[in-house]
């Protein structure tokens, strides 16, 4: 009997702060351990009772040779068992048996189990002889590469022959007549060429630690295989450049040399707060390995809770931003590490919940996700002010300002939305007292408005998008605003059909992080106007365009920005927007400035209820 696992409470309130110790990260790594061999174990019981599930190949030899290489070189092989490869490739594997998920023919699926054995044996030395799965005649080797056999390729999904022997592969396909020719390389140490494709490395340090990337493994998506999509070498060199270059902006040494107002007594060696992140501690990169149907990928990442340590990340365009994307993803890995530990809330997956980085409603667990995925980005450009060599443009002030401004929001919604256990609570309030620090530290003014109105607007812009109003208040407001009847009390906002919902973007957001590069968006006239604080020329011309487009929400949203910052008692339309949306539904625009004065006039008591003092 193995003892329970026990979280030592301060390393627990350290990672419920947004960051944490190497200590309390190491425990979440030792957590997933022991989590990987009991799902290990699963598969294992699950293929005893079915061992017709690895088509031809043979669990008695695979788990043989397995022990083989434990027993030669103590450790290599449960290295291999905690690596994201074989992390995805299990969770996915145990997904398809309960019936959750889809792939190839089920035997391939289960069969790859016989290439981490041989992996396993490759690293300690020691001799292997099994049956394993080709995918259009290659054979992936999980954190080594990709071996392809030469000849015409097989076709479809085939049984190779595996032969190890003094750290030399040969591998021989089992079906005969089909053009494929037999492959013998030595893995560990060949270099790259037509039939052997070795995962890239980037290194941490020279000499030191390395972090794989990784565009062959056919389980290095988030669930569901994928087939291998090589970089070309200007592609490998660009990612090369970039990690080099985060690595740099990683170094804990640079927020102290450029004061950012670290805490007394932190260092190099000591902070590790939200935001902080050692480049070892990634364990795989994984190249976005497609396109989106509704256009580019830049800025996406990904990432899941299987694979402690990887991330899928498309390829951003400098350092910076790789490092950001670091940090944010890790955090992800850390927070799926400790709800593998912890239950933290009730599962509710109804997509409801505002979450001001994304342009859709969230359930409540994806809002604690982001919660601590934002908690360490806006730590990240908290470090960050200051860096002139890490922010040459200066915009490090209004990220940190607007990603405290809108994590709050979200751990507002949690404190008071979500059913929280005994740990849940601690953790939104230790993601709490993080942030309403921050809130307290000057930042640069300008900024600062920047980010609040960037907030607004994408809050704004969000729910008119997103919620309507009940029908009888919509009834009630369209007639207090054409008859002057009184307004309708506000009633809890209902949410508009998934079917009915459009993709977009924050364009707006987009402007207020660069005024300075209105040319370089898809911002328009009436956007620029309000971002360059001209608000009554913006108003003006969000009322003109809404004479071709009334009831478009982003224009809608930009007139009430600009009228609130030039009326800021009216403030409240921000409130519920969706409100205002109703009461000018079928109007022109020369109603909305009437309608935003009647919404936004305090309401009077009937006076019947008035009491005189």
């Amino acid at each position: 009997m193995h003892a329970p696992l026990r979280m030592p409470g301060h390393w627990y309130d350290e990672l419920a702060g947004g960051g944490g110790s190497m200590e309390a990260v190491g425990f979440l790594a030792q957590g997933e351990r022991s989590r990987r061999l009991l799902l290990i174990g699963e598969l294992l019981s699950r293929l005893e009772e079915r061992p017709t599930l690895l088509g031809p190949a043979d669990l008695g030899a695979i788990w043989r040779t397995v022990e083989q290489s434990e027993a030669r070189k103590p450790g290599s092989a449960e290295e291999l068992l905690l690596s994201p490869q074989v992390g995805s490739w299990l969770a996915h594997t145990l997904r398809r048996l309960h019936g959750a998920s889809c792939g190839p023919p089920l035997w391939v699926d289960a069969g790859h189990l016989a290439a981490v054995a041989l992996v396993a044996a490759l690293r300690a030395g020691t001799d292997a002889d099994l049956v394993l799965p080709a995918r259009e005649g290659a054979v992936p080797l999980p954190t080594l590469g990709l071996a392809r056999l030469p000849g015409i390729p097989l076709l479809g999904f085939q049984p190779v022959h595996a032969r190890v022997r003094e750290g030399g592969l040969l591998l021989t396909p089992t079906v005969r007549g089909t053009g494929a020719i037999a492959l013998a390389l030595r893995p560990l140490t060949a270099p790259q060429s037509a039939l052997w494709w070795p995962t890239h490395r980037l290194p941490v340090r020279q000499g030191g630690p390395e972090v794989a990337l990784d565009d062959t493994d056919p389980y290095r998506d988030l669930d569901s295989p994928i087939p291998p999509r090589r970089l070309t070498p200007r592609e490998l060199a660009t990612w090369q450049r970039l990690f080099a270059e985060a690595v740099a902006l990683l170094d804990p040494g640079r927020s102290s040399a450029a004061g950012s107002g670290a805490p007394p007594g932190s260092g190099p060696d000591t902070d590790r707060g939200p935001g902080t992140l050692r480049p070892e501690e990634i364990r795989r990169i994984v190249p976005w390995p497609g396109r989106l149907p509704d256009g580019p990928v830049e800025g996406l990442s990904a990432s899941t809770a299987d694979a402690f340590g990887s991330m899928v990340v498309a390829e951003p365009p400098n350092g910076a931003a790789l490092a950001e994307t670091m940090v944010h993803e890790f955090q992800h890995s850390k927070l799926g590490a400790l709800l593998h530990l912890f239950a933290m809330l009730d599962d509710d997956r109804t997509e409801e919940h505002y979450a001001p980085w994304r342009p859709d409603p969230r359930h409540l667990p994806g809002l604690l996700h982001g919660a601590y995925a934002f908690v360490g980005v806006a730590g990240f450009w908290r470090d960050r002010i200051g860096d002139r060599a890490a922010d040459p443009l200066d915009l490090a002030p209004f990220r940190f300002a607007l990603r405290r401004i809108q994590t709050r929001t979200v751990l507002r919604t949690l404190a008071t939305r979500a059913t929280l256990t005994g740990p849940g609570r601690r953790l939104v309030a230790g993601l709490t007292c993080t942030v309403d620090g921050w809130l307290r530290e000057p930042v640069d003014g300008p900024a600062v408005a920047r980010a609040r109105a960037a907030a607004a607007g994408h809050r704004a812009e969000w729910r008119l998008r997103h919620l309507r109003c009940a029908d009888e208040e919509r009834a009630g407001l369209a007639a207090a605003v054409r008859s002057g009847t009184p307004l309708p009390s506000p009633r809890p906002p209902r949410l508009v059909p998934a079917e009915e919902r459009t993709h977009w973007r924050d364009v707006r957001g987009a402007l207020y992080l660069r005024p300075d590069a209105a040319a370089d968006t898809a911002a328009g006239r009436a956007d620029v106007l309000l971002v360059h604080g001209e608000a009554a020329s913006a108003r003006e011309a969000y009322r003109e365009q809404g004479s071709h487009a009334p009831g478009d929400p982003h224009l809608l949203a930009g007139w009430l920005l600009a009228h609130t910052a030039l009326h800021p008692g009216h403030r409240r339309l921000l409130a519920r927007p969706e409100r205002f949306a109703a009461a000018v539904q079928g109007e022109g625009p020369e109603v909305w400035e009437h309608a935003a004065r009647r919404l936004a006039a305090p309401h009077r008591l009937p006076d019947q209820h008035r009491t005189v003092l």
